[in-house]
């Protein structure tokens, strides 16, 4: 793969206004599926709960955009006859992610008020990031929704290394060869868990739900679809420009496309924690290439000339995509203080709570970006003593988690 990126530099680090859209999709998916996790289903509108409940999958799509854009960012300088810096890379990522972080698990640790659940996982845990790994579920819930930011740190610390390598001797076929070998990995793991596992419980009527989320929904190596769908994005727009503008100039077949897959998967999944036979079985091994594989196209909608994503401004998605990380981080503790402190607002449920909801979390992620966030990727920008966009941009530009 030996060609150049197509690309104007001096959009070199814009965004568009589809992905914004898109990443303020995501965290909004993650925080109304918090609410009907955390806070039952009466406070949820009984029209929006269908859609609601299908809301797990908006971490999914923050795995294709963190795919995309930290693929493109190691891939570009290969596309361009260089290699990409791992000092900046890491450091790049370390101001943006643990300042932030290292904050709100201090929360947690130190105020138990502020933990939406009794119990959590050890420290350790969540100093090395392998909260995921070893889950003890569902006793230690608090700060529990951290096992996706796990996921993503060892994308993080795994594909520039993985790039270096391949990039020397990079080829078509070997990069296809890869690819298809991480999506199958994932599917033969899957099936392994579900024959072995999981329906022998079921046939003998004991419960296999724990061992579901334990070995299949948190475990990186079982998450690793949509970050591939995300990385393949960026394959494409890096080294192959006049297959990716071909691809880009169908946005609404594109946009069609990955609903469907979507649905699919959707529909697929929708018995995942009740049954382990007919679809549900194929939902288990196939759900989440087939999620990301239509998340992947709706990405690419949104990045395409002619994609409703992309020609629209949402009001609000900008600022909603600064603040996503904070949101992140966040929500569930301010969930939980809104339900503490105001307990007949919480209890009746409805639109009022959840605009109190919103309105408070949005409140608090401001404050978390402004007085931290913020202020580490200045500090950033000035030991790496490169010029950088302004901060906004910047962080638009990067992954959500």
């Amino acid at each position: 793969m030996t060609h150049p990126i197509d690309e104007n530099p001096a959009r070199k680090h814009t965004r568009d206004d589809g992905l914004d859209t898109l990443r303020g999709v995501a965290i909004v998916t993650v925080m109304a599926f918090h609410i009907y996790e955390l806070h039952a289903a009466n406070t949820i509108p009984a029209a929006l709960l269908p859609l609601v409940k299908m809301c797990w999958m908006g971490v999914d799509l923050f795995f294709v955009l963190s795919g995309y854009l930290i693929g493109l960012q190691l891939l570009r300088p290969c596309a361009q006859g260089s290699r990409p810096s791992l000092w900046t890379f890491y450091v790049k990522r370390f101001f943006r992610v643990l300042p932030a972080y290292a904050v709100v698990l201090t929360l947690y640790l130190a105020v138990p008020l502020w933990r939406e659940a009794p119990h959590m996982a050890a420290p350790w845990q969540f100093v090395t990031f392998t909260e995921n790994i070893f889950v003890h579920y569902p006793h230690d819930r608090a700060f529990s929704h951290v096992w996706s930011l796990c996921v993503e740190e060892h994308f993080y610390l795994l594909l520039p290394l993985l790039v270096l390598v391949f990039s020397r001797k990079a080829t078509l076929p070997r990069t296809a060869a890869v690819l298809a070998a991480v999506v199958l990995f994932g599917i033969a793991f899957r099936a392994f868990v579900l024959f072995h596992w999981l329906r022998p419980l079921a046939a003998h009527g004991q419960p296999w739900l724990v061992v579901y989320v334990k070995q299949i929904y948190y475990p990186t190596w079982s998450r690793l679809d949509g970050l591939l769908a995300g990385v393949t994005l960026a394959l494409l727009r890096s080294f192959r420009p006049q297959a990716w503008h071909a691809v880009a100039r169908r946005g609404h077949s594109l946009l069609v496309g990955g609903i469907g897959c979507v649905g699919l998967a959707l529909w697929l999944s929708k018995d995942r924690f009740t049954s382990v036979s007919g679809a549900a079985a194929f939902g288990v091994v196939f759900t989440f290439p087939l999620l990301s594989l239509g998340l992947g196209l709706i990405v690419a909608s949104a990045l395409s000339s002619n994609g409703l994503l992309g020609r629209y401004r949402i009001p609000g998605a900008r600022l909603v995509a600064t603040l996503a990380y904070t949101l992140y981080l966040s929500h569930k503790g301010i969930l939980h203080l809104g339900m503490v402190f105001f307990p007949q607002l919480s209890q009746a449920g409805g639109l009022p709570w959840i605009a109190f909801f919103a309105a408070t979390a949005l409140a608090a992620s401001i404050l978390l970006y402004l007085a931290v966030e913020r202020p580490f990727m200045v500090l950033r920008d000035r030991i790496l003593r490169r010029p950088h966009p302004p901060v906004e941009t910047e962080v638009r530009a990067e992954p959500a988690l």
